[in-house]
Parts: C-alpha cells; structure tokens; sequence
C-alpha cells in the first residue's frame, strides 16, 4: 500500500466516524407514514347529505326526538326511525355528517358536530331534511388537524405531519416508505396520532327536557338548556346562543379540563363527566358558565346523570380508559362539597338512566342491569337481561330505548321491573 493511499484510508475513516458522533448514533429502516391530505373547502363540501337508510357501521349512541330516533354512526352521522309503532320501528333516512359525535334537537332543529364545524338542519319536514347553516371552526376539533373519519391507518414506526396546514387541510389517507431513522428517535417515538376511543360520550337531562327538545343518552356531549346550546369537546365547553335556530352565535368557550366526555343538565347546573373526574357548572348566567366544585376519581371513562340529591357515575376502565370500574354514587346536596357515598361493583359499564325509582345501567357485554334506587345505599337488583351487549339508555315517558351493538332495544315499564318489547337489527 502506498502512502497516498493509506491516507486516503485514513482521511475517510475518519470522517465516517465524524458523522456518527455528529449523528448522535446508528440508524436502522423504519416505515414511515406521511399523509395525502385535500383541501378543507373542498372536503366540506362533501361532508354533509341525506340519503336513503342505510346499514349501521358503528352503532354508537341515540337521541328521541318526538316519534323518531336517531342512531349514532360513529364519526360517519345518524340513521332516523320512525318509532310511531314502538313495537315495529322503521328505518326512513340516513345523516350523513362525517366527523360527527352528537346532535341536539329544538323546535325542528337539529344541531350537529361534523369536524369542528356546527351544522343546523331543518327537519321540519323528515322526508324533506335541509341543511340551513354551517359555522366553521368553532368547536374543538377546528383548533387541530383533521382526519377523515373514513381514513384507513396503516401499520407504520412513524407518522409524520410536519408541514400540515390545519387550516387549510385534511388528512384523506397515507403513503407509507421505507426510511432510515435514528434508533434512538424510534425509541423515543410518539407512535401515532391518539385517536377518540368511539365513546366519547354524550349525556341530555332525562328530568328537565322542554317538550320541544330531544332527549339523548347518558353518552351524550350535547345539551340545550332553554336558548343555549353547549357542546363538549376534549377539554371545553363551547358556548351557542340559538334563540335564533336558524343562525346560532358561536360564544366565548369555557376551559374545563382534560379528557372531557360527557354533559348532564339539572336545574341551573351543568354536570361534566371526564376521565379524572365530575364537574360541576353554574349556569345561572347561561352564556358564561362558572366552576362550582369538582369530585375527582382514578382514571376511567366517565359518564354522570343526576336525580336530586345524587349523581350517579359508572366509571369504566380498561383501554383507553384507565384502571377504576364501577358505580359510583355521589352526594351533591352540599352542591360546593360533592362527596363520595357508595361504590357498586361492575363489569365494564357505559351508560346509564333514571326513571323514577328505577336505575338501568348498561354495563357493556354483561347485559342491561335494573335497579330500584329508593335507597342509594343499599341498591335492589329488578332484573338483569344478560347475553346482550349494551351501550346506552334513554328513559322516556312511556318505554326505555337502549342501543347495543348495532341492536336497538326497546322495553316497557312494569310496577317494579320492564319487559322487552321489540329488537331492531341496524345491519
């Protein structure tokens, strides 16, 4: 070997070793996933029509309004029923809102989410649904980037958005490569987008609804309460003054914490679910809503509903969700002092309702569960309707709606117990 060529050699070995100091370490191949997004306006203006019934893709939870009910279609809208006949409902259209969680309803109105944007409908006519509104950008969803709800995610070590513009962009889809990465920023990864868990949940007052209102579930992130329509997302409530349906005014939200999910109304008091906890909101000033208390519990999805002096949260772990699973009964005539009373074993509940004495409690693949509630502290199990998988209830007037897993179910009320009166398969 010549000298010229050994310090070739050398000069080079050399370097290379430069670089990996310089690089911070070796580099493997990853997959790599970077999006293919399209243009907002043009996204939205296919977000929102109705058409003919459809099948059920994922049945989430129902809202009644009048004779008619309306199945959630997580993230893709709501199927409509005509319940005339309880015993024999009938599908007669379907919603389509991508991005959609929740609907309200007043005077023939429906409100609905669809990405981060509010969507007034006319539903005056049901064989004639008109949209009538659209306000951009006003609720949480509208603050990040948006994800078509449609949207396939492949396997991938990294999802990269750098360069994104989440106001003027969506993410249709993915393209996936194979690149050389940084061991070290593998491990070191946040491996993907944190999507909704499916139930972030909703909840509408089964004791104070106006005749002109719908009714939802204990699922529920939507709730009117006279001229005010509030709407949960991931941490606030977003504020609508709708004492004109037709043209409802976005107001000035309300932060309320992390991992927000559900909403119930008694009185002058908003009751939020979330997953660390209840909190509870006075609304006596209904456009600016004022932090009263809160009754904090372990991590774990976290419906409420409320009956007088006590509000009752089924927390369920597992997933998502956290580790606490249960019934809990909470002591609210100090409203300033909510106080733990009593927890009931479960198995892993999502929604519940109260009609009169009774508490139906949907505790997910262990079926529906009925209980008399005269006392709080020593609860009488009614029934149980097992080897039924159940999401959420609605107690109304004259019968029990509970949706499961594209099934509704509707039962009557008898003295101290109900009777199945009438399946509906959503497929």
């Amino acid at each position: 070997m010549n000298k010229n060529t050994f310090l070739l050699l050398f000069v080079t070995a050399a370097s290379l070793l430069s670089c990996s100091d310089k690089d911070d370490g070796p580099y493997a191949d990853y997959l790599v996933a970077r999006p293919i997004t399209m243009g907002s306006a043009e996204f939205k203006a296919n977000t929102v029509a109705v058409t003919e019934p459809v099948p059920v893709q994922y049945s989430g939870k129902i809202y009644a309004y009048d004779n008619y009910i309306f199945v959630n279609d997580r993230g893709l809208g709501f199927h409509v029923m005509d319940n005339s006949n309880p015993g024999d409902p009938k599908k007669i259209a379907f919603i389509k809102i991508d991005g959609n969680e929740d609907i309200s309803i007043k005077d023939d109105r429906l409100f609905a989410d669809s990405y981060g944007d509010l969507v007034v409908f006319d539903i005056s006519d049901i064989k004639n649904i008109r949209v009538i509104n659209r306000l951009e950008n006003v609720t949480g969803k509208g603050n990040g980037i948006i994800y078509s709800d449609n949207i396939v995610w492949p396997q991938a070590d990294f999802y990269d958005q750098e360069g994104v513009d989440s106001t003027k962009e969506v993410i249709i889809g993915w393209e996936v490569r194979t690149e050389k990465r940084l061991v070290s920023e593998y491990e070191s990864r946040w491996n993907g987008p944190v999507l909704d868990s499916g139930f972030s949940n909703s909840s509408e007052s089964t004791t104070t609804t106006a005749p002109n209102t719908g009714q939802g579930g204990s699922l529920a992130r939507f709730k009117i309460v006279g001229d005010y329509l509030y709407a949960i997302d991931y941490s606030h409530i977003n504020i609508f003054d709708i004492s004109d349906l037709n043209k409802p005014k976005s107001l000035n939200d309300v932060s309320v914490g992390f991992d927000i999910e559900t909403i119930f109304n008694q009185g002058r008091h908003l009751f939020i679910g979330g997953s660390q906890g209840m909190y509870i909101y006075d609304i006596s000033s209904p456009s600016k809503p004022t932090f009263v208390s809160e009754f904090r519990h372990g991590t774990a999805c976290d419906p409420v509903v409320v009956d007088g002096n006590y509000a009752f949260v089924t927390l369920r772990g597992g997933g998502f969700c956290g580790t606490e699973t249960g019934l809990y009964i909470i002591d609210i005539s100090n409203i300033s002092r909510p106080r733990l009373l009593k927890i009931y074993p479960m198995t892993g509940p999502y929604g519940l309702g109260i009609r009169d004495e009774k508490l139906f409690i949907c505790d997910g693949d262990a079926g529906l569960k009925v209980y008399d509630k005269t006392n709080v502290e020593d609860l009488v199990k009614l029934n149980h309707f097992e080897n039924i998988i159940t999401y959420d209830v609605i107690p109304l007037q004259n019968s029990l709606l509970m949706i499961g897993d594209k099934v509704l179910y509707q039962y009557e009320y008898l003295d101290r117990n109900i009777r199945l009166l009438s399946t509906f398969d959503l497929k």
